[in-house]
C-alpha cells in the first residue's frame, strides 16, 4: 500500500467511515483541506441521487459573470453568490434549495470538491484522461495528474456504474466560474476537467453535497 493510500485508510479509520458509507444525510465521499496543506479540514458529503441530483440545469441562463465564484475550494460561497444573482443560475439555486435527511446546507460543490468526488467516487473501470488531477485541498494532497489507472474504479459498490448511487457517466457543473460565460464542469467517465465550450447556458448535471468540520 502506497503512503498516500495509508493516509487516506488512516484518515477514514479515524473517523469510523469509509468512502460511500452513509453519513451526514448522504455519503461520505472523503476529506478537504480548504488551507491546502494536506491536513483535513472537512468531510464532504454527496448527497443521495433521487433528491440531491438534477439531470438538466444551466450554471447561468443569463451567461453573464457572477462575482464571488472564482473559488475552487469554497463551494458554500460560490453557491451563495449564485444565490444572490438570482434564479438564472438554476444548478446553484436547486442545490441550495434543499433540505435532506434533516440537513438544509446543502451547495453546488467547487471545482476541487467535485474533483474529490470523482477520484474516490469514479463508477466505470475506463482508463483517465491524464492531464488532469492535480488537487493541492484533496487529503492526501496530489501534485500531479492522473494516471490511465489511478484513481481506479471506486471500491464503494453503489456508486459503481449502474450502482443505487452512482454518477453518471456525464458531465457536473462545479460552482466554479472558468470565465464571463463559461463554468467549470467535471466528466465522471474519465475525469476530464473541461471548461472549453462549457457555456453556462448550457444544462448539465449537478449534485449537492455538504461539508462537516473535522
Amino acid at each position: 500500500m502506497s503512503g498516500a493510500l495509508q493516509t487516506v485508510f488512516q484518515n477514514q479509520r479515524s473517523f469510523g467511515l469509509t468512502i460511500g458509507a452513509a453519513f451526514g444525510g448522504g455519503f461520505f465521499a472523503g476529506q478537504i483541506s480548504t488551507s491546502g496543506n494536506g491536513i483535513a479540514t472537512h468531510n464532504l458529503v454527496i448527497g443521495p441521487v433521487s433528491s440531491a441530483e438534477n439531470s438538466a440545469r444551466k450554471w447561468n441562463a443569463a451567461n453573464s459573470n457572477v462575482t464571488g465564484t472564482n473559488s475552487t475550494i469554497d463551494g458554500p460561497a460560490n453557491t451563495a453568490a449564485l444565490v444572490a444573482y438570482g434564479v438564472d443560475c438554476e444548478a446553484g439555486v436547486f442545490c441550495d434549495n434543499l433540505t435532506i435527511g434533516g440537513f438544509s446546507d446543502w451547495y453546488m460543490p467547487a471545482k476541487n470538491e467535485l474533483e474529490v468526488c470523482y477520484y474516490n467516487l469514479k463508477p466505470t473501470t475506463n482508463n483517465n484522461i491524464t492531464n488532469f488531477g492535480t488537487n493541492t485541498n484533496a487529503v492526501p494532497s496530489r501534485g500531479s495528474n492522473y494516471t490511465a489507472g489511478d484513481p481506479a474504479q471506486t471500491s464503494a459498490t453503489d456508486f459503481q456504474n449502474t450502482g443505487a448511487e452512482d454518477f453518471a457517466l456525464a458531465s457536473y457543473w462545479s460552482s466554479t466560474e472558468f470565465s464571463a460565460t463559461d463554468g467549470w464542469r467535471q466528466y465522471f467517465e474519465n475525469g476530464n476537467q473541461d471548461s472549453n465550450g462549457s457555456s453556462k447556458t448550457n444544462s448539465y448535471r449537478v449534485r449537492a453535497i455538504r461539508r462537516v468540520a473535522v
